[in-house]
């Protein structure tokens, strides 16, 4: 993943780091040094280290930051290319020609979008001053804590309105098998619905309610589904994410398929504006932070859904 601060050149990297986090404890007058690092809506950049923290900490968050496909686009095309069908190598006889795919065609445009996520976040004053040394780690973790779990919201059930287009939205991954309840034959016919060349790289996703459920299956000679050795369901590792549905009338409980074909397009990654005025009755500090991102699966058929029926 890029630092955040990837296309901006901070000078003086520590001076910038020190008025950064003085500025964000609220200390009078130190946004005045933060010029580099200042976005247009008055908020700023984290410093270079911080801005790596925040990554990594992020994507202990956001599951979909690390098994789909990330970029960092600050102003880089709108468009990405989604090929529906491989090129396929060929064993060639010497002297014979070689073949020619012909796919120039196959591809689908995925218009990418300046989603706005944003939150508010306020913590006491007398903790920012008596904390100096561990409070920009606890902000971080925080931060990333409270856009990861929305992100991770957003990749899955986003509709494309004002947000991600989530794997579950009518334009995200097709619907595989569609049952009644979650059996062993349908977890089985859902892997065999993905086309082989997605099953390579194929994983499973569901919530923890559903994760249960496929723990107890079994086969009819008691042998069960899932591998409580190594946490795998037909070879395949199992993510958890509890934004997934639990089994209901028309819920979408599990997913499978190669998720690095979710491409994450981060327009401006997270920006920081203090809000000293507005809490200071309350005693607090609040601070307004922002990301632009989008995220699509560009290939709806290399994750595959099991939809329960009304």
């Amino acid at each position: 993943m890029n630092s955040n601060n990837s296309n901006f050149d901070l000078p003086n990297q520590p001076e910038y780091f020190k008025n950064f986090w003085d500025y964000a404890r609220g200390r009078e007058d130190s946004d005045a040094f933060l010029e580099a690092g200042k976005k247009p809506s008055g908020s700023y950049v984290l410093p270079t280290s911080s801005a790596t923290k925040y990554d990594e900490a992020l994507k202990r968050e956001s599951l979909f930051r690390t098994i789909g496909t990330y970029v960092y686009s600050h102003s880089g095309p709108s468009k990405l290319l989604g090929k529906h069908t491989t090129d396929d190598a060929a064993w060639v006889p010497d002297g014979e020609a070689i073949p020619i795919y012909d796919g120039i065609n196959d591809f689908t445009e995925f218009a990418m979008e300046d989603h706005k996520l944003a939150a508010i976040m306020r913590m006491d004053a007398s903790f920012l001053q008596d904390n100096p040394h561990v409070f920009g780690d606890y902000f971080i973790k925080r931060m990333a804590r409270c856009f990861g779990s929305a992100e991770s919201d957003g990749f899955i059930n986003g509709t494309g309105v004002d947000m991600p287009t989530g794997i579950l939205s009518e334009n995200g991954a097709a619907v595989g098998v569609t049952a009644s309840a979650i059996t062993f034959d349908d977890v089985i016919r859902l892997y065999f619905s993905v086309d082989k060349q997605f099953r390579q790289r194929g994983a499973w996703l569901m919530n923890d309610d559903t994760a249960l459920a496929i723990r107890l299956l079994k086969d009819k000679d008691g042998n069960p589904i899932w591998n409580h050795a190594n946490d795998m369901i037909l070879g395949k590792p199992v993510y958890i994410d509890n934004h997934m549905p639990s089994a209901g009338a028309g819920a979408k409980p599990i997913a499978f398929g190669d998720f690095s074909f979710y491409w994450i397009v981060e327009r401006e990654p997270l920006t920081v504006r203090v809000l000293k005025e507005k809490f200071f009755e309350a005693g607090q500090i609040g601070y307004l932070a922002y990301e632009f991102l989008d995220g699509k699966l560009i290939q709806p058929d290399a994750v595959k859904i099991l939809q329960i029926t009304a």
